[in-house]
Order: C-alpha cells, then sequence, then structure tokens
C-alpha cells in the first residue's frame, strides 16, 4: 500500500491510499480538484471514499468525484452526509481494490457522529485527533471526546496517524506551554519544522510519538497535571476540558 497526504484548501489533507495496481481509495475529500490531479500524476484510478465526519471541508468533493463515475461512499449515520454506505461503531469496511481491511470506531466530541477507519497500520481520524493536538468540541462534550482519544490511543503504538490537517507546529506552541521539559516534544517539534520548512507534510506520525507529546493524550501525566488549576488536577475530564479551553483560546506567537 503507499499512501499520499494531498494538500487542500489551506491546511486540510486529503489521504489517498494505493495498491501496486492503480486501485485507490480516498479519505474526507472536501475538494475534488487536487485529488483528480493527484490521481493523474500517481496513475490512480478511484475505487472508494471513507468519510469520517460531515464538515464541507471534508465532503464537499464528493459529489463532483461522484460525477466522474460511481463508487462507493462510506461515511457515519448522520443526515448531513450522502453516502450510499452507512457504517457505525464496530462496523468493517472490506474494499477487493485494493485490498484493504477497516474497523470503524465512534468517536464522537468534535461531531456527534466522528468516525474514524483503523486497518492496514493506518488510523483515519478526520479531526478528533491531530498531531500534538485534539479537534475543537463543536457537538460533542469534554467526557466524549476524552473517552474517544483514549480509544484511539490504546491502538497500538506503530499505527500510523493520518489526520485531516496540516496543524501540528500550531499544537507544538501549544504543547510547550504545558510541558516545556518535555524533550520527545522538544524533538518533535524540531522534526516538524525541518519538514515544514522543506515542504513536507508532517503526517502520518506514529502513534506512539503522540503519546510521548500530545497533552490531550497525556491528561494523567504528572507534568500536565501539574501544569493546570487546582481544581482540574482531580478529575480526568476536568484536566482534559482545562486543556482544550486554554487551547480554544491560545494564540500561537512563535511555532
Amino acid at each position: 500500500m503507499r499512501l499520499l497526504a494531498v494538500p487542500a484548501f489551506v491546511d486540510n489533507y486529503i489521504w489517498l491510499l494505493a495498491d501496486r495496481d492503480g486501485n485507490a481509495l480516498a479519505v474526507d475529500p472536501g475538494d475534488a480538484a487536487p485529488v483528480r490531479a493527484a490521481l493523474r500524476r500517481e496513475h490512480l484510478r478511484l475505487r472508494a471514499i471513507l468519510l469520517t465526519h460531515h464538515h464541507a471541508d471534508h465532503t464537499g468533493g464528493v459529489a463532483d468525484l461522484l460525477g466522474d463515475g460511481t463508487v462507493p461512499v462510506y461515511a457515519p449515520d448522520d443526515e448531513r452526509i450522502a453516502a450510499d454506505h452507512r457504517v457505525g461503531d464496530g462496523a468493517v469496511v472490506t474494499l477487493s481494490a485494493p485490498a484493504a481491511r477497516f474497523e470503524v470506531l465512534a468517536v464522537p466530541g468534535h461531531t456527534r457522529s466522528h468516525v474514524a477507519y483503523v486497518g492496514e497500520g493506518f488510523l483515519f481520524c478526520g479531526d478528533t485527533l491531530f498531531s500534538l493536538g485534539c479537534g475543537r468540541l463543536f457537538e460533542g462534550s469534554a467526557e466524549q471526546m476524552l473517552a474517544s482519544l483514549d480509544r484511539l490511543a490504546a491502538l497500538p503504538d506503530t499505527t500510523q496517524v493520518c489526520c485531516g490537517h496540516e496543524y501540528t507546529l500550531a499544537n507544538g506552541a501549544f504543547a510547550r506551554t504545558i510541558e516545556p521539559g518535555n524533550a520527545d516534544l522538544a524533538a518533535r517539534l524540531d522534526q516538524a519544522r525541518r519538514l515544514r520548512g522543506g515542504g513536507h507534510p508532517t503526517l502520518p506520525i506514529d502513534l506512539a510519538s503522540e503519546k510521548r507529546c500530545n497533552p490531550f493524550l497525556r491528561v494523567d501525566a504528572p507534568a500536565v497535571a501539574s501544569a493546570l488549576d487546582g481544581d482540574a488536577r482531580g478529575s480526568r475530564t476536568a484536566r482534559f476540558a482545562t486543556l482544550r479551553a486554554r487551547k480554544d483560546g491560545f494564540r500561537a506567537m512563535d511555532t
């Protein structure tokens, strides 16, 4: 399998996963044009589409792409998404071309019906988990999002995290305010700066790295708890909610 990160809009990634025979699936194609360009450039044929949630920057290109030929579209059970295959927690998506199998995980928090797809060594997590961060709580609660992140953190450490946006440097600037002494975080930020300086994505990233560096996966770490106000230190949910609220108001001056 070959993975391609296709940039779209300002900071989105549309993911293509392809086999040696030129069959490809697309994850969250918010814009058809860059997908078409990548398919032509790489000599690939689109065979399936996976959608994680309803936001237009993740779904907006689907109808246009289907105009090039019908392919199955897998999406959460949400009336705001047009799809012919509805999937929920525990479902399995099995494709013949490319030959791939994905387990569906319900990961509410960013939206109420958000799902992630896990398989072939990859995690397509949309806007639930970002490198060094997590999604905003638009439709879910802090308790829901923390439970969703706990589910993702329990996946094998070698899982490659493929999220929907290039937010690593900005997220890292916030993470550094929480754990300024985290050497793994410092190394990840150095790596991310080199990659972005060379015009490359900072993704995918292995889950083990995120567990060492991402404060939203580290609410139980003593260093994270000690960085929070006293009232937030006792409850895991309170710690997470405090972190998320701080991130919502954070503006990175130097990423």
